[in-house]
This record gives C-alpha cells, structure tokens and sequence, in this order.
C-alpha cells in the first residue's frame, strides 16, 4: 500500500493576498528540490524588476515530467519555504486546491481573481528550450509579460528556442525591466545575472548517489 502523503498547510492552499497596483513576479515549478540556483532567479528577478512581491509558486506536479520521481507536495513546500528568505517572496501551492495542472489555466486564474495588479511571469533561460512544449504556450505570452532570467549553459538554448523566435518582436531592452510588469502582453526581457550552476536534476542524482 502507498503511505499517505503528508498533509500541506491550510495557507499554502490559499493563494497570496495582492494589493492593487502591486507589481507581482509569479515564479512557478515543481522545485523538485527547490536549490540555490531557484532562490538566486527569485533574488534577482525582486531586484531587476522591481517586484512587491514574488510568489514562489509549488506546483503539485509538472505533466512533461514523470511524477514517480516527485518529492510530496508538503515537502517541497518546507524546503522552499527555507531557500526563500526574503519576506516579499510568497510560497504558495494555491494550484493543488483548485486542480490547476496547466500553467495557462493557472496564469488566467490569477488574472481573473487580481484585478489591478500587474503580474509577470518569471522563467529561468534554462526552461525555454522546451517552452513550446507546454500546453497554449502562446497563451502564457500573451496573457503577462514574461522576464527571462539567465542560467549557466542556457544562453544559446534560449537564443535558438522557438518562443524567442516567435516573439522577437515583443523583445524589450533589458534595461526596462523595472517597467515590464506594466507592460502589455506579449512583452518579454532577457535578463542577465550573477548564475549559479545548480540544477534540480543534479541535486537529485547526487542525492541518489549518497
């Protein structure tokens, strides 16, 4: 018989309260662990864009990844919670209570549900190779303007991927992004930074290894 997954706290399940006119960063993944290289995108995406608040958002899991591996949600929630020490960082799994699986379906949620509040989506570089992989993938571009946050290696991936491609027009100088929340979708930015070398993929295998 499978053992029981641990429960998840009441106020994970709740999405963040936002305030109108509140720039918000909205960084999602399974973080499966959740490592330095997360809390530095999240770090840097406070920073550059200027957010009030960032909501580090647990996914209850990824449907291009393979859910056997995927540490319990309550997991995941602890450890993210104790890589997100800045107190504008929200960690949250609001997904799981309203059976949001797609990220397009999550990101429409969060704009019905926050009026007057000025999101952005927030992705590592490393995750755009695969991006037109993702379920209405056009649809997340056009729905919140999108920041790019550079990873070791990830640079040319980007560079080459089909939604850089496609959006090459909506491209905004990298100096704009304190404005980009503002902005109108599509509207992306590609930003430099400080790169840690870590992945979940490697956290895993070494932890497998020990």
């Amino acid at each position: 018989m499978e053992r029981a997954e641990p429960a998840v706290a009441a106020r994970y399940l709740r999405m963040p309260h936002a305030e109108k006119g509140m720039q918000i960063g909205l960084f999602g993944g399974s973080f499966n662990p959740p490592h330095a290289g997360h809390a530095l995108v999240a770090e840097i995406a406070l920073r550059r864009l200027k957010l009030d608040q960032l909501w580090w958002i647990v996914t209850p899991g990824n449907p291009l990844k393979s859910a056997r591996e995927l540490a319990p949600l309550a997991e995941r929630i602890r450890r993210s919670e104790e890589m997100a020490e800045d107190p504008r960082i929200k960690v949250t799994a609001f997904e799981a209570s309203h059976r949001l699986r797609y990220t397009a379906d999550t990101l429409a949620f969060i704009k019905k549900r926050n009026p007057g509040v000025d999101f952005v989506w927030i992705m590592g570089a490393d995750n755009l190779r695969d991006f037109h992989r993702w379920q209405r993938w056009r649809m997340i571009a056009n729905t919140f303007p999108i920041a790019v946050i550079d990873r070791p290696g990830a640079t040319l991936s980007f560079l080459s991927s089909v939604v850089a491609k496609t959006f090459d027009y909506a491209r905004r100088d990298e100096s704009d992004a304190p404005l980009l929340a503002r902005m109108h979708a599509p509207a992306w930015t590609f930003i430099h930074g400080p790169r840690s070398s870590l992945s979940s993929t490697a956290l895993r295998q070494a932890g497998a290894h020990h």
